[in-house]
């Protein structure tokens, strides 16, 4: 099969991909192989590539390809999460341009909506991660809301529930009026802003005095319910007892005492909003205050805010303001900067209010994961300095609140009936609830009509927490044989900003429902950020279009220039010049390949010692490079087992072995090498497909012709075999020897055509390859012609001569050697400074002090050749 002459990506890419998935190479069925399995962080259903999503399945992809090749049955399981917030959003945002508000419709109306949408919309991502390669297991493709995985998570609320640690309870939640749900805390995130504060005096009824009172937020005033100082406070002693008039509001409110206050913060006078605010909460139960909540569901004020009804909290709290400004009672208002806390997916300002809600008890539950990440290590975390972000949230942990007041997820299994449905029963369905209930009420004529079923659904974390054993349906049959087969899985590969959210949790529901972790490894990626370390995003416009750069440099470059920038657990500086470095390696690669296909090939004679030598280097060489590569990939390194192959194929085999090869112009070379340097070539595929699996499976099947068995993505992944590290550092010297003729030319400014002696004293390893690719007449040891003027050079401890048709200006020779022993004393002054350092030498690993007394007695070589090439001038 003739090779093109340029690698276009676009012409290989779909062929491939289709051969992968028509050959059914991606799928993964329980045998007797060891199982490697992978599941991937379900992006939202409706969600589009970006970058963090090329980042993140990009390791993925090249892992499992990896451990495919290694002979394990690779299972990567795709999907994705319903994301309640983000999708009802959506959802709600498209009726309003249809002109249907969300209050219109009923429960069932709305989810048919959001069912045709998701279904519109839904899967997109996925259908995009194919096109960068990503040889995920499609057939088992999840989806939170599919009946099982459904089923997984109410099944799953019974039994927590059951078990007494699922409860519900009033209380102060965190509310976001833009989605009209509640948030937990972890998805409540806190910016620093610049704001006001402002003081608002309060009439002490029944007398002229005043209490001033500091507040961020004016309009929680018509929400108050008492004035709290401090017991001690000597200024306000002879207020205790008395009441204060609410500005504005008029109501009468009493001055209650508390140590809870900060005599020394403000006036020493706290405005107690118990609907607002959860400390203030604390306090009105603490001292019986009337609670008054001033907010209907999209913060927008009720009945309670006066003439400001209607109005948004932040309108609302301009108009009082100028009121307060009007009436006197606003003394002064002053900057302030301030944490506000903001919502995830909305980035709503978060309003504090009183709710019945269902919450997870997380104490006990968490107590497995803390010993399972911090102290057993079971479970590794890469890198392992976010371990202690991990400590902070764990043993820091709180009761998750798990409903939302959403209609686009798992509807709550809680029934409830009788006297204004002060009862309930959980359970799977109606039928099964109708039967708890007439046993818990002992009204055995209860009817299915009398049962309301809770209106709230969970948080949507309450489904992928239990991702890595609900995808293979172990939550409803944990005996059945995927689960057993697959579970736990080996590693994840995920953000560190959902090492809480999702990661923690998964580890504790793995420990829950299961007695064992989900995953051995989380591999922890960074941020992708802009060459100027800003956060990439489409709302900065800084984020660039993740298929056009697949369209414009290809799947595999794309993988590369993300891979060159990728270190775990550090953010990535993301600059489109990768890609196009990465896209010069796969023409190089290329072109490498079709130099070979080029040469005119000659069946009968034997391969030259040349050839031979340059071959068992190679060989050599790729063995340790592969014990390399298998060491960074378990110490969770991709990006420098791909620097490491990067430097063998660019530099080694393309920019050496292929030019100690490759036959002179219009010369033949024997079979034999060919067939050896295929041989190698073939190997350096394996090791690339993983990171480049267009180019790489395109041309493995150039080089010869292949059954579907034979197909490199299932081919075996390289063995290290021992190594002849001689002979690798023989080659070191070699290419020094010829990188120091190359030098030599552009001094004396001599054409590179031009066929020069040199003239060494003692011998060269291979000195045949030293003359080809130094362009040399021959090596000899001694001067041919007396009184022929010489040039040298030097590599290490060894000096070499190279004769000129010039004089050598003695002058000129001298000043260059003594500027160059200079610098070799300077060096070995320093390096022996270190040496005589007691701190240095007591606390460096011996290896370090090795190296560095090895480069002192190499400096004093080269000092003692120096000064003999000196006096010899």
């Amino acid at each position: 099969m003739e090779i093109p002459s340029k690698f276009v990506s676009q012409n290989v890419e779909d062929k491939w991909y289709s051969y992968w998935m028509e050959k059914d190479f991606f799928s993964s069925l329980p045998d007797d192989r060891e199982p490697y399995t992978i599941v991937i962080p379900p992006p939202n259903v409706t969600g589009v590539l970006h970058m963090g999503h090329m980042l993140n399945n990009t390791l993925q992809d090249i892992i499992i390809r990896r451990a495919r090749m290694m002979g394990y049955n690779a299972c990567w399981v795709p999907g994705t999460d319903h994301a309640s917030i983000a999708t009802e959003a959506k959802v709600v945002a498209k009726l309003k341009e249809q002109g249907i508000e969300k209050s219109s419709l009923s429960r069932e109306d709305f989810l048919k909506h959001a069912w045709d949408w998701t279904h519109e919309y839904g899967g997109i991502i996925l259908e995009q991660l194919k096109k960068l390669g990503c040889s995920c297991d499609w057939s088992r493709t999840k989806f939170t809301l599919d009946e099982n995985m459904s089923a997984s998570v109410i099944d799953t609320f019974i039994r927590l529930h059951n078990k007494g640690l699922i409860y519900r309870g009033y209380r102060m939640v965190n509310w976001d009026p833009e989605a009209k749900t509640t948030l937990s805390d972890e998805e409540v995130i806190y910016e620093e802003r610049d704001g006001q504060l402002y003081h608002i005096a309060y009439s002490v009824l029944d007398s002229d005095e005043k209490v001033i009172v500091a507040t961020t937020r004016p309009e929680t005033l018509l929400g108050d319910t008492a004035v709290c100082i401090h017991p001690k406070d000597k200024r306000y002693f002879h207020l205790k007892g008395k009441q204060l008039v609410v500005p504005l509001a008029q109501r009468k409110i009493p001055i209650i005492e508390d140590d809870y206050v900060d005599i020394e913060f403000g006036t020493g006078c706290l405005k107690v909003t118990p609907a607002h605010d959860v400390n203030d909460k604390a306090l009105g139960e603490k001292h019986q205050l009337e609670v008054i909540d001033i907010f209907n569901e999209d913060a927008t004020l009720n009945h309670h805010g006066l003439e400001f009804e209607g109005m948004d909290r932040f309108e609302a709290r301009k108009k009082i303001v100028k009121a307060l400004e009007l009436s006197g009672e606003l003394i002064k208002k002053e900057n302030h900067r301030h944490k506000v806390g903001t919502s995830e997916r909305t980035k709503a300002v978060i309003e504090p209010r009183l709710s019945d809600q269902w919450f997870l008890k997380m104490e006990d539950l968490a107590q497995p994961a803390i010993k399972s990440v911090l102290q057993s290590d079971e479970i590794q975390l890469v890198p392992e300095k976010f371990k202690n972000t991990y400590r902070h949230w764990m043993e820091n942990i709180r009761d998750w609140n798990i409903s939302r007041q959403l209609w686009w997820g798992q509807q709550i299994p809680a029934y409830y009936f009788g006297k204004d449905n002060s009862q309930y029963v959980v359970a799977k369905d109606k039928a099964t609830a109708l039967e708890l209930a007439k046993g818990a009420s002992g009204n055995s004529n209860l009817q299915t009509s009398d049962l309301r079923q809770d209106e709230d659904v969970l948080d949507t974390w309450f489904s992928s927490w239990l991702w890595p054993i609900s995808i293979f349906n172990g939550v409803l049959e944990p005996d059945n044989p995927d689960v057993n087969y697959y579970y736990p899985t080996q590693d994840l590969v995920t953000g560190p900003d959902i090492l809480f959210f999702w990661v923690a949790r998964m580890i504790i529901s793995g420990y829950e429902l299961r007695q064992e972790k989900p995953f051995s490894n989380v591999y922890l990626t960074g941020l992708v950020r802009d060459k100027q370390g800003k956060k990439m995003s489409k709302q900065l416009g800084n984020s660039p279009d993740a298929l056009a750069l697949i369209d414009q440099y290809g799947a595999d470059a794309v993988r590369v220039g993300l891979m060159l920038s990728s270190a775990a657990g550090n953010d990535l500086l993301f600059d489109e010049s990768l890609c196009q470095q990465g896209k010069n390696f796969a023409n190089k690669i290329w072109n490498a390949y079709r130099l070979v296909e080029g040469w005119k090939v000659v069946e009968t004679s034997e391969m030259p010692p040349l050839n031979k030598a340059a071959i068992d280097w190679y060989n050599n060489l790729f063995q340790q490079v592969v014990n390399t590569i298998d060491d960074h990939f378990s110490k969770y390194r991709i990006s420098d087992a791909l620097m490491t192959l990067y430097k063998l194929i660019w530099d080694d085999f393309c920019s050496w072995f292929l030019e100690m090869i490759k036959p002179n112009y219009e010369e033949s070379i024997d079979k034999a090498t060919v067939i050896a340097v295929k041989t190698l070539f073939e190997n350096n595929l394996r090791l690339l497909h993983p990171f480049m699996p267009f180019l790489s499976e395109e041309l493995w099947h150039h080089i010869a012709k292949r059954e579907a068995s034979e197909a490199l993505v299932v081919s075996d992944w390289p063995k290290a075999l021992s190594w002849d590290q001689q002979y690798i550092n023989d080659f070191d010297i070699i290419k020094q020897i010829i990188g120091g003729i190359r030098n030599f030319r552009k001094e004396k400014n001599i054409g590179f055509k031009e066929q020069l002696t040199l003239i060494s004293e003692s011998s060269i390893p291979h000195p045949e390859v030293v003359v080809k690719l130094g362009q040399l007449v021959a090596v000899i040891d001694q001067v041919e012609e007396e009184g022929q003027p010489l040039g040298s050079f030097r590599v290490g401890q060894s000096e070499f001569f190279i004769p000129i048709n010039e004089a050598v200006d003695p002058v000129e020779e001298r000043k260059k050697l003594t500027q160059e022993l200079e610098y070799a004393k300077g060096f070995l002054k320093s390096v022996e400074k270190k040496l005589s350092n007691e701190r240095f030498v007591s606390n460096a690993p011996e290896k370090v002090i090795e190296l560095e007394r090895k480069k002192a007695a190499d400096a004093q070589d080269k000092i003692d050749l120096l000064e003999k090439s000196l006096s010899q001038l």
